[in-house]
This record gives structure tokens, C-alpha cells and sequence, in this order.
């Protein structure tokens, strides 16, 4: 069930992106958050799963996943202006450039796999290997918006994808 459900919150996210520059239907102004429910929903049945089966030592995991967690949640909720980010239309707006995103386009990315990578180690080999694959399916994602969502999105970003990196940045200092 994980792998439908990780699967359906990945078509939501793709679905509110593309809706977002080309269609532009209210009706789907929610998928984004309904997929990102979706994902907490399953990442709490990995939490119930390791519980269950009596991992002991192994639940030490989920610290670091809540850890990762809480970097995932800064990145995509705090480190935006979320009103311009979540709740407009898009419409040639600007690249944010400041803070994280002055490293890297998507400083999501790296939390969100160890986050799925922790819950996976605490519940076990089969939630393990639907966290990597969400990881996979969260940087195709990614690519998907840096190569077209973002390009039409911000009038700017071909500019910011010369000056910041994809996903990582070593030594480089964020902008203020």
C-alpha cells in the first residue's frame, strides 16, 4: 500500500505544478498539500510498522528521521515566502535567492532522502526500499520543476540556475 500511496502523492505534486503554469484550475490548488499528507500519513505507518514490530534499538532511527524531518519542513514551508510560493498563481515571479536557496535550488532534496532513508532503517526492508524509491521519484521531481515548471514560472530562473547549484554547493555563501 505504501507504493500506491508514495506513487499517488508524487502524481499530485507533478499534477499541481503543471496546473500551476498551464492549466491553472482551482480545483487543483490543493494537490500539493494533499500529496505532502499523503507522504506524512505514510511516513506515520513506517513509524506504527517499526513500532510494531518491536525493532528496539533499530527505532534510535527516528531521530535522526525527525531531525531530517524538520530541515524537509524548513526548506519547502519556512525558508519561502510561503503566500507567494503556495497560494498564488504563478506569474512570472522571481527566484527566491536568499537563505538556503541562494546554495541550491532544491535544498529539499538531501533532507527529504535522509528523512525516507531513517524511516526505512527503523520499520525495515520493505519501507526501506519504498523510501528510496520516493527519494528517486522526489529527484525526478525536482528535475521536472528546475527543466519546466520553473523556466516559465520565474522570469528569472535561467539566470539563478547559472549562479546556484542544482542540489549542492560546497563553500558557496548564501545571499542575504
Amino acid at each position: 500500500m505504501e507504493w500506491l500511496a508514495g506513487g499517488a502523492a508524487f502524481a499530485l505534486f507533478f499534477l499541481y505544478d503543471w496546473n500551476r503554469v498551464f492549466w491553472k484550475k482551482r480545483w487543483m490548488n490543493g494537490f500539493f498539500m494533499a500529496g505532502c499528507v499523503i507522504l506524512g500519513a505514510v511516513g506515520a505507518v513506517f513509524i506504527w510498522q517499526g513500532i510494531q514490530a518491536g525493532r528496539g534499538m533499530r527505532l534510535l532511527w527516528l531521530i535522526p528521521a525527525a531531525v531530517s524531518l524538520g530541515a524537509l519542513i524548513y526548506a519547502l514551508f519556512f525558508a519561502l515566502p510561503f503566500e507567494d510560493t503556495y497560494c498564488r498563481e504563478a506569474a512570472e515571479a522571481k527566484a527566491c535567492r536568499t537563505g538556503i536557496y541562494g546554495r541550491s535550488r532544491h535544498p529539499g532534496v538531501v533532507p527529504f532522502f535522509f528523512c525516507f532513508l531513517f524511516l526505512g532503517l527503523a520499520a525495515g526492508g520493505r519501507q526501506l526500499a519504498a523510501g528510496m524509491v520516493y527519494s528517486l521519484l522526489n529527484l525526478l521531481y525536482v528535475w521536472y520543476q528546475d527543466r519546466i515548471i520553473f523556466v516559465r514560472e520565474f522570469s528569472d530562473y535561467e539566470a539563478y540556475r547559472k549562479e546556484v547549484p542544482f542540489l549542492f554547493s560546497v563553500g558557496r555563501k548564501a545571499k542575504r
